[in-house]
């Protein structure tokens, strides 16, 4: 499925993106003076942001640690991956094996310019310039091809990026992870979560503020039951779908979500064969 449009590889330092707030947020320096004011004004109504992209990224280090030990995962393909950081997921799973392959996919050119120069003595990693929508075109992509074995047990990771997909019948989060799944071999796994809030206002003015910030480059927060919905038909890990700072947290006096506003909310999925008993 195609999204029709063309990315841009310019990079305009005038108007916000997710990954370069994110990145802010997280304390990084790959950002411009648009995304600290967009992160400034975000802040006025939604002000436990900061501390939920960092305990997002934890998750996301503990979902890859997880998924390396326990099932044995070597390889990854991250939708989204947003700009290099501290602990990326080719650096927590190849503390584990060093085989390990991953492949980062963003449509930010900031993202593909610093992922790049960051990875380029990795012949194990690749950072791919496409729509997460173009769910073909990423997994045809010869990167791709290269590192990824899908006849084997994968890890498809969606970490706090469906938000930026509007709702639609053809290409909305539902759509693309459906897509997705049914690339996959049985014994793969989904990790998905999104920014979602039980208070319509906050819903409403998060929404509207990232659509105007970005131009049009954002989708929604959601609720949890939409959330719930793209993990139909899978095995879903323990502890099930919830704010991501108390999935599997590494100590009972790990740093958790303070407030709730709107939290990040998902968790982590198996494929199992048809006709197999869940364990």
């Amino acid at each position: 499925m195609s999204t029709g449009k063309k990315l841009s590889t310019e990079i305009d330092a005038s108007v916000p993106t997710a990954a370069r707030m994110y990145d802010h947020y997280l304390g990084g320096k790959d950002n411009y003076a648009a995304d600290r004011a967009a992160c400034e004004q975000l802040d006025k109504v939604v002000p436990s942001t900061r501390r939920l992209a960092v305990n997002n990224r934890r998750f996301l280090q503990r979902v890859v640690r997880t998924l390396s030990t326990e099932y044995g995962i070597r390889q990854y393909l991250d939708h989204g991956s947003g700009l290099p950081t501290q602990d990326n997921v080719h650096q927590v799973a190849q503390r584990i094996d060093p085989t390990t392959h991953v492949v980062y996919v963003d449509n930010d050119p900031m993202v593909l310019v610093h992922g790049r120069a960051l990875l380029e003595q990795d012949e194990r990693t690749a950072v791919i310039h496409a729509d997460m929508r173009e769910t073909d075109a990423i997994f045809d992509h010869e990167d791709t091809q290269r590192l990824i074995d899908f006849s084997q047990p994968v890890a498809v990771l969606f970490n706090s990026v469906m938000h930026c997909i509007p709702d639609d019948q053809t290409d909305g989060p539902a759509a693309v992870a459906r897509r997705v799944r049914e690339r996959l071999a049985p014994g793969s796994f989904m990790v998905m979560c999104q920014l979602v809030s039980e208070d319509p206002e906050v819903r409403d003015f998060v929404t509207n503020f990232m659509d105007q910030a970005t131009q049009g480059h954002w989708g929604r927060v959601r609720e949890e039951k939409d959330v719930a919905e793209w993990f139909e038909g899978l095995e879903i890990l323990a502890p099930g779908l919830v704010e991501v700072s108390t999935w599997r947290p590494d100590s009972e006096v790990a740093p958790r979500q303070l407030t709730h506003e709107w939290i990040e909310f998902g968790g982590v999925a198996r494929l199992v064969r048809p006709g197999t008993e869940r364990p």
